[in-house]
């Protein structure tokens, strides 16, 4: 009888926090999620081409990291559920923040931003991952679904 030998990739699954715990940012008001994307977001970026980020959230909503899933064009960009899921549950998130930018400066959300953001709460509470709010980014203001009752 013959041994087959298969070559498997390997898999490792890790997180390499830089900071103790305590010493993250807490996130409690969509103005303070506002202020440590814009903080972090490229500004030559912002008003040129739309990005999709996401901050990591530890059970008590301290900032476990912020992770750029997607940049597209002026007008729009991919969010990937299997991408922005497959960060969340490397990182062991309990929660999530989903936020784009809109190079436009208008913050209100489009047909496909509010189709996608309830597309990924359902898939957050199958996976265990709160999806806490979704932020649109603009440099001068910002668009909270929470605070505007849609999530």
């Amino acid at each position: 009888m013959e041994n087959t030998f298969y070559q498997l990739a390997e898999i490792e699954i890790s997180y390499r926090p830089k900071f103790k715990a305590n010493e993250r940012p807490q996130i409690d008001s969509s103005n303070k999620a506002y202020q440590i994307l814009l903080d972090n977001w490229n500004q030559d970026k912002l008003e040129l081409i739309e990005e999709f980020k996401i901050i990591l959230l530890n059970r008590r909503n301290r900032v476990l990291g912020m992770v750029n899933i997607s940049q597209g064009g002026m007008s729009g960009t991919i969010a990937d559920p299997k991408i922005i899921f497959a960060v969340a549950l490397k990182a062991c998130a309990s929660g999530i923040i989903l936020s784009h930018s809109h190079p436009s400066g208008e913050s209100g959300p489009s047909e496909a931003d509010i189709s996608l953001t309830k597309r990924l709460v359902e898939v957050g509470k199958l996976l265990d991952i709160k999806v806490f709010d979704h932020i649109i980014v603009c440099s001068d203001r910002y668009f909270s679904f929470l605070d505007e009752g849609l999530l």
